[in-house]
């Protein structure tokens, strides 16, 4: 009976020692102490961010019917493919998500939605980046897709700014025009349309086509980010830092060309690094090489980003915890990281001393 006794007692010490193992093996997974829990991510497409549960919403605010009832199928609409080949292949999961933000009623609940939703996920702020052009199929215009937009910011607490996007692509200049006019139009410091950008197929249309538009961007005062080596190579990214591009999204290939490495350094540009969507993209076709960390280390100003978190199935939290498990990243990097997207953010130095108050930054001169 003693020996009976004896063996229970000792299954359920082991039980209750594996618990605790596992318990803590699951803090360590989720949070790591020094390491961030706190987010800023910069670049971030709000068709990119449209989760099952978003659409879903979505879709009962319109009447809309979606093509099927079933999460599991609806999340493998919203999400790319393990067998995604490039980064035009990527850009074809978008149907789905932009259909659902054709309305005013759609596209205002879409940015209020995807902010609600990263701030439960610990970012503090966003800016949030999508194409007015994109949204005006059913007789929408650009202008009423802004205004619809900036309807929706009203409506979080989130720190958060908009991005309009310009689009790559062949016979849409005018709306491409039309766009930066807007921006300059309802450009704010804070708490609205605080930049632009151009996106899309970087390699079928290069950057060095669209000198004349972000002529017309810097001419009249408005901030701007350029995708530019991701899908192209880093002579993209010398041009659009030609242009005036004080950030550029991705930025991953500069270190195909040495000049561009010590240009990007020596302007100070910011990089928006997104690597699980690099990975998707086959931007990097070897992860193992993933030069974020070398890019640190060599005095870089890397921030840290999830793009199109719904399509590729991450957060922006999941984002820091892939590059700590495989590439070693180090609370001191996450930090550096993070202060490097308070300074690189399209906001006031007002609201950037708050978010350096958050994370325990020392606070910078308001002149």
């Amino acid at each position: 009976m003693k020996k009976y006794i004896l063996s229970i007692l000792c299954v359920i010490i082991a039980c209750v020692f594996v618990s605790g193992c596992s318990k803590k093996t699951r803090q360590t997974e989720e949070n790591v102490a020094g390491y961030a829990d706190k987010y800023i991510d910069l670049h971030l497409h709000l068709d990119g961010a449209i989760t099952p549960d978003i659409a879903k919403k979505l879709a009962a605010v319109q009447n809309i019917e979606l093509p099927t009832e079933d999460d599991e199928e609806l999340e493998k609409l919203l999400t790319v493919p393990e067998d995604c080949t490039d980064l035009n292949d990527f850009l074809e999961c978008f149907a789905l998500p932009d259909s659902l933000m054709m309305t005013k009623e759609g596209l205002s609940e879409a940015v209020y939605l995807v902010a609600e939703n990263i701030k439960s996920q610990g970012v503090i702020y966003a800016e949030i980046r999508f194409a007015p052009q994109l949204h005006t199929e059913q007789g929408m215009t650009q202008e009423e897709a802004v205004l619809a937009a900036l309807e929706g910011l009203k409506r979080t607490d989130l720190k958060v700014n908009l991005i309009l996007c310009c689009m790559r692509g062949d016979g849409n200049e005018e709306a491409n025009y039309e766009t930066v006019e807007l921006a300059k139009k309802y450009l704010v410091e804070d708490g609205g349309v605080t930049g632009i950008d151009i996106a899309g197929a970087e390699a079928i249309y290069p950057t060095s086509n669209y000198s004349e538009l972000f002529a017309k961007a810097k001419e009249y005062g408005i901030p701007f980010t350029i995708h530019a080596g991701e899908a192209d190579g880093a002579e993209s990214v010398r041009c659009a830092i030609e242009y005036g591009a004080v950030r550029i999204g991705h930025g991953v290939r500069i270190n195909e060309d040495e000049n561009v490495v010590e240009l990007v350094k020596n302007k100070g540009i910011y990089l928006e690094m997104c690597p699980t969507s690099n990975r998707q993209t086959h931007a990097v076709e070897d992860m193992s090489d993933y030069p974020l960390v070398d890019y640190l280390n060599d005095g870089i100003k890397v921030t840290l980003n999830t793009d199109d978190m719904a399509i590729e199935g991450t957060t922006i939290a999941e984002e820091f915890r892939y590059m700590e498990r495989n590439f070693g990243l180090t609370p001191e990097q996450e930090k550096l990281m993070l202060a490097n997207s308070i300074d690189a953010a399209f906001t006031t130095e007002s609201v950037k001393n708050e978010l350096r108050k958050e994370l325990g930054f020392e606070v910078k001169d308001v002149k």
